[in-house]
């Protein structure tokens, strides 16, 4: 049984580890309109940093609303991966008055837009053309790495909602050895968002610096991204050059336990801005470089996700999906009945 599809206009929400955005959706397959993007540590929570968007924009809040978030969903109570946010879906329903609020892990709200976007939405990395009816995967690195997919079924797809960035990271050549190493030996385990995100950029950094006997030396994420892509730093460029090709190594695991011969995507904030550095990285080669299976994966193509409004699309997707399904949570303030 699906969910009744809730009208227009909704507000949709994009809440990673440092930015949450908001908009409103007016009417099926529009372009968000309202858009803000409002720094998570500037607000207490959503809901401050919710009712922050209504006084800048003047927009009056809809009935319904749709938000992906950058975490685990998994009952009522919501905790941030990467921040402090702590929150309950059905109180933060109740406190702004809506009649349904749906919640779903912003990779998942990621997933569900794939299927509408179109050419001028993604930039092809490689590979042959994707097979009808096939699953798709998804995996993109921001304040942390999210993984995420499409899996036929009649009718539609499933979207996944797990979380692929916290496998353990892979080492496949000596160097790469020796970064697990110095990290594990600090951090036990080592995941692969451990490295594979904006922080993680910071991590590959000083832990190169670190292992050729250099001081650290305090940059941010974008420093870095910036020094290397004008190759005026070494630890910058090998730092990134390494990201990537971890970054590749990763993405073919996850399109492997897949079987995603409908396609690789890549969103997340990083990789989009990279532009010819990751087409000319070593991404592409280590997501094929999987031995027997290597012209398996030639098959697969790859495309990074440059819509800029793609996760808002998604969460407004997440309204009208299967609710029976697990994926989405539903929370309605009592008094009131969904039409």
């Amino acid at each position: 049984m699906n969910a009744t599809p809730a009208p227009y206009p909704r507000l949709v929400a994009d809440i990673g580890g440092t930015n949450a955005r908001f908009a409103l959706v007016e009417a099926p397959g529009a372009a968000p309109t309202h858009l803000r993007a409002l720094r998570c540590a500037e607000h207490s929570g959503p809901e401050a940093a919710l009712r922050a968007w209504l006084a800048d924009t003047g927009a009056r809040l809809p009935a319904y609303a749709a938000f992906g978030i950058a975490t685990p969903i998994d009952g009522d109570g919501v905790a941030m991966t990467n921040h402090p946010w702590r929150f309950s879906i059905g109180a933060l329903c109740g406190a702004l008055g809506l009649r349904r609020l749906t919640v779903v892990n912003d990779f998942t709200a990621l997933a569900l837009a794939l299927p509408a976007l179109g050419d001028g939405d993604l930039v092809r990395v490689g590979g042959g053309e994707p097979r009808a009816g096939a699953a798709r995967a998804l995996i993109g690195a921001g304040t942390g790495l999210g993984v995420s997919g499409l899996l036929p079924v009649p009718g539609g797809w499933v979207p996944l909602q797990g979380e692929g960035g916290h496998v353990t990271l892979p080492a496949s050549c000596t160097r790469e050895a020796a970064v697990v190493a110095w990290l594990a030996a600090r951090h036990g385990h080592v995941s692969a968002e451990r490295v594979l995100s904006g922080p993680g950029l910071v991590v590959l950094h000083d832990t190169l610096r670190a292992l050729d006997g250099e001081a650290r030396v305090e940059r941010t994420p974008a420093e870095i991204s910036e020094r290397a892509l004008a190759g005026g730093c070494r630890h910058c460029v090998e730092a990134l050059e390494l990201f990537c090709a971890l970054l590749g190594t990763v993405a073919g695991d996850v399109a492997l336990t897949l079987g995603a011969r409908g396609g690789l995507y890549i969103g997340g904030g990083i990789v989009p801005r990279l532009g010819d550095f990751f087409l000319r990285s070593a991404f592409r080669e280590r997501f094929v470089a999987k031995g027997r299976f290597r012209p398996w994966l030639e098959r697969i193509p790859i495309w990074v996700v440059v819509a800029p409004h793609a996760a808002l699309t998604g969460a407004s997707a997440a309204l009208d999906s299967a609710i029976e399904l697990g994926f989405t949570t539903l929370a309605e303030p009592r008094g009131h009945v969904s039409p």
